[in-house]
């Protein structure tokens, strides 16, 4: 999905028609309003966003696209007047892929996107998230709405397993061979002490860290909204 953010509604309109012509799904927004309404209910492969908007403009949307890591590694191509390299400079170093000057042509848009979807494909990170906790692992970063959290080695890796397999039951047993990679018939101990202090560091969200009597923990989210 390619969300394009413009407010001329001929040029969106051509932008959405030209992008599902050429293979893409596509949602057309006039304003940052339905904009970040869509964004809490899909996030998009990529975003072309137009400098100039009514309410907030593009570079504001942008930068606060790159300061959550939900949404900072979403591609960005920004759409310029043809003239402002002051909105090219600026727009490129807040983050944006790459920028296309208007008046563009739909082509020339086409060829940038899968430009743009070629280079970020070879560095996406893997980025895994439930609920409110966010796991990067190439950046090997967590954060829990927003706030970063600081893991030791096994604390990371035991919430990675979690992660890597919502709704799934592990015993004391699975996780010690998972995280510690060992075959383990004592005492199990360890597994609970890193559950607690886990589920310390990540606060509320420490709550989706779930006992199942018996036999061991998942991570399950339950929107208590």
């Amino acid at each position: 999905m390619i969300y394009c953010v413009e407010d001329d509604s001929a040029i969106r309109d051509l932008m959405v028609y030209t992008l599902k012509a050429s293979g893409f799904e596509a949602m057309g927004f006039e304003n940052d309003d339905g904009f970040w309404a869509a964004m809490k209910e899909q996030l998009p492969e990529m975003i072309i966003l137009d400098v100039m908007l009514p309410g907030e403009d593009g570079l504001t949307i942008l930068r606060k696209l790159r300061s959550s890591p939900v949404t900072e590694s979403i591609p960005v191509i920004m759409a310029t007047a043809k003239d402002s390299e002051y909105d090219k400079v600026i727009g490129l170093d807040s983050g944006a892929d790459d920028y296309l000057a208007k008046p563009f042509g739909m082509m020339e848009m086409v060829s940038r996107i899968k430009a743009v979807l070629r280079r970020v494909e070879k560095k996406r990170s893997v980025v895994l998230s439930l609920g409110d906790i966010v796991l990067d692992e190439t950046k090997h970063t967590v954060h829990v709405a927003d706030k970063p959290v600081t893991l030791t080695l096994k604390e990371y890796e035991l919430l990675k397993l979690f992660m890597e397999n919502p709704g799934i039951v592990f015993t004391r047993d699975n996780i010690l061979r998972s995280v510690w990679g060992i075959d383990f018939s004592g005492e199990t101990r360890t597994v609970d002490v890193h559950i607690g202090t886990l589920r310390t560091k990540l606060e509320r969200a420490g709550d989706d860290i779930r006992t199942v009597r018996g036999v061991g923990y998942k991570l399950e989210h339950r929107d208590e909204s």
